[in-house]
């Protein structure tokens, strides 16, 4: 069992008697007689399954006026006029299936609007669900996701580190790694220690200083203390020239 819904209710239309078109350009309100409605009422549109009527009724007692059903919006069964947005033509249709064509106004253009609104998502709903009775009755086509023979993938995967940083499982050969510098060729070069510190030269000293370098001569004394600071020296260079031998030549 269907049910009757009310789609959209408009306390105050009004009704014109209107002349045969006359060409193919269309209605235009101008040339009806809009002072003088041929009747006043009230407009309920109305909806039972997918059909859509639109009925006028009595302002007071809710008595019928005309029907207008409605199969498809825009359609013969309502088209609006040319010249402007507030009124329409519609077909309506008594018992007997007979049908005229009468001018249908609004004091307001919000009015109008709504009236556009609510056929629109009616016959937008009726689509749907013309739809969806099409996908129950037709079968559906099932995607086949297999793999054709001979068909192959290549898969491009990414290995992170365990510090989170992305890298290859490959590592170039002779590549650096984490920023240190190879080695040299060959090991690292060995550096001899230095020297130890030469022993200290005798230091000259005066008779004063050392009793046991003075001798009777007095004179000749002090010359073999200064011949002996020469060769404690040049004993001393002999021993420091040797130990710079053992410094690797770089």
């Amino acid at each position: 069992m269907e049910y009757e819904s009310v789609l959209i209710v408009k306390p105050e239309v009004f009704i014109y008697k209107i002349p045969p078109r006359a060409s193919n350009r269309g209605y235009r309100a101008a040339d009806w007689n809009l002072k003088e409605p041929t009747w006043t009422g009230r407009m309920r549109l109305v909806a039972k399954g997918t059909a859509c009527i639109l009925k006028l009724e009595d302002k007071t007692s809710g008595a019928l006026f005309a029907n207008c059903p409605i199969d498809t919006y825009p359609g013969v069964a309502i088209e609006a006029v040319s010249d402007s947005s507030r009124y329409f033509v519609i077909r309506v249709q008594d018992d007997n299936g007979r049908s005229a064509f009468l001018g249908l106004g609004f004091g307001d253009r919000s009015d109008s609007f709504d009236l556009n609104v609510a056929l629109q998502d009616h016959f937008k709903w009726v689509k749907n669900q013309e739809q969806i009775e099409k996908e129950k009755t037709e079968p559906k086509q099932e995607l086949d996701l297999g793999f054709k023979e001979g068909e192959t993938i290549k898969i491009n995967m990414r290995i992170t580190k365990k510090d989170g940083s992305e890298g290859s499982s490959r590592t170039g050969k002779g590549k650096s790694t984490g920023g240190v510098l190879p080695p040299p060729p060959g090991g690292l070069a060995k550096i001899a220690p230095p020297p130890a510190a030469p022993a200290a030269a005798t230091l000259r000293q005066s008779p004063a200083a050392s009793p046991a370098h003075r001798t009777s001569g007095g004179g000749g004394g002090g010359a073999g203390t200064e011949w002996t600071d020469y060769a404690s020296a040049g004993g001393n260079q002999g021993q420091q020239n040797s130990a710079n031998a053992n410094w690797v030549q770089f």
